[in-house]
């Protein structure tokens, strides 16, 4: 797959128009000279945090249009989209059909709740406070059934964004199934978002654990290039995370860029821009905004406190 060593546009399927079909009209009205690429975000059902909780990957949101739209912008711009590999919607129907019926609904393996992952049932407060979130609570939700049993279930992120146990044949086989469905769209590229949160292994910070996580981007990598399809696993940390990424061929951000630029014009010296140019991946996606901001974390230790 090449993908154009142009300029890549990032966009919410409704922020250049109402729809897709606006964006692709935008784009191809004023931008079709400035940007190569398009990466568009999550523009599937979701019930939560602007299309990062989805409910499926089957449909594209009616808001915002048809599959056939998708590929259409794919057809003029080199296409990213998003796959949200570590979280499904609390609204889907395989968390829905779990909270109804429990150990015996069909998709109960996908989840995590905490007697799956302790055989206590009970995970102690030191080991949550270990483990890497972004939101200042505890990485799990307590659910209610209608019986008035109640559950703890891991939830990393939102409590719309329900973590999915990637271990799990039935999780498996639910995301090969997304992932082709994604795969014989008009995109390039597949971004795997999140996908570092997959590794939960209770007493460490269940964040990008090796050997884990490598199985993992190799089973999603097979799936992609079997459709001559990238993928960019998306990682917000230290910048050695991306290095690591780039030592086993996969594409990369540069999320360092835009701090050291900033840093550069503040403090009149190029030496840490120039010491990050020297050392950074080079099948990498450069970014200066992301609608995630700019990252702070990504340049501990390329420039001091």
């Amino acid at each position: 797959m090449s993908v154009q060593n142009q300029v890549q546009l990032i966009t919410y399927p409704d922020s250049l128009g109402k729809n897709l079909m606006e964006l692709h009209y935008v784009l191809r009205k004023y931008l079709i000279d400035a940007v190569g690429g398009v990466h568009i975000l999550p523009f599937y059902p979701s019930s939560s945090d602007r299309g990062f909780a989805p409910l499926t990957y089957d449909d594209v949101d009616s808001n915002f249009g048809t599959w056939d739209d998708v590929n259409k912008i794919g057809e003029d711009f080199d296409l990213m989209i998003d796959f949200m590999v570590n979280h499904i919607s609390r609204q889907s129907l395989f968390f829905q059909d779990y909270l109804e019926k429990g150990e015996t609904s069909e998709y109960a393996d996908m989840f995590l709740s905490f007697n799956k992952l302790m055989p206590s049932g009970e995970i102690s407060d030191e080991d949550l406070a270990k483990v890497y979130t972004r939101k200042p609570r505890p990485p799990y939700t307590v659910i209610e059934r209608a019986d008035g049993s109640r559950e703890k279930i891991w939830c990393t992120f939102d409590y719309e964004q329900i973590d999915l146990d990637l271990e799990s044949p039935k999780t498996r086989e639910v995301l090969r199934n997304f992932l082709i469905r994604l795969a014989r769209s008009n995109a390039k590229v597949i971004r795997i978002d999140a996908f570092a949160y997959t590794t939960i292994k209770i007493g460490t910070n269940c964040f990008f654990l090796e050997p884990e996580v490598w199985e993992l981007l190799e089973w999603l990598n097979d799936f992609a290039s079997a459709f001559n399809k990238d993928i960019l696993p998306e990682v917000h940390e230290h910048y050695s995370y991306q290095l690591k990424l780039a030592e086993r061929g996969y594409w990369v951000y540069d999320f360092c860029l835009p701090m050291l630029v900033l840093h550069t014009l503040y403090h009149h010296s190029n030496r840490r821009l120039v010491n990050w140019l020297n050392i950074c991946p080079r099948k990498q996606f450069t970014t200066l905004d992301t609608h995630d901001g700019i990252g702070v974390i990504d340049v501990a230790d390329l420039l001091s406190q």
